[in-house]
């Protein structure tokens, strides 16, 4: 299989250019739901964990920053084999 061609370090290129973190981490949790739903047999690209600090987050309730990483992620989300899970820790 080929993948999804989604690595985390262009999640992390994607989220440093859009929201301006003070800290970001992006972990590839990919192999630890091989045989799961979304998970296409490559161990990797499909399932990310994001911790995220960003002033633009400031003042604004969890869901809204949550959001933030979604829309600034949207096109690796929609692709017919992009990114299945994306766990958001906001700081």
């Amino acid at each position: 299989m080929s993948g999804t061609g989604i690595s985390a370090e262009t999640l992390r290129q994607r989220l440093s250019e859009t929201l301006a973190p003070t800290r970001l981490e992006v972990l590839d949790e990919s192999a630890a739901h091989l045989g799961h739903a979304g998970q296409d047999g490559t161990g990797a690209g499909t399932h990310f964990r994001v911790r995220i600090a960003s002033p633009l987050f400031a003042g604004k309730p969890r869901v809204a920053c949550h959001r933030l990483v979604y829309d600034a992620l949207r096109d690796f989300i929609d692709r017919d084999h992009g990114v299945h899970a994306l766990a958001i820790e906001t700081l």
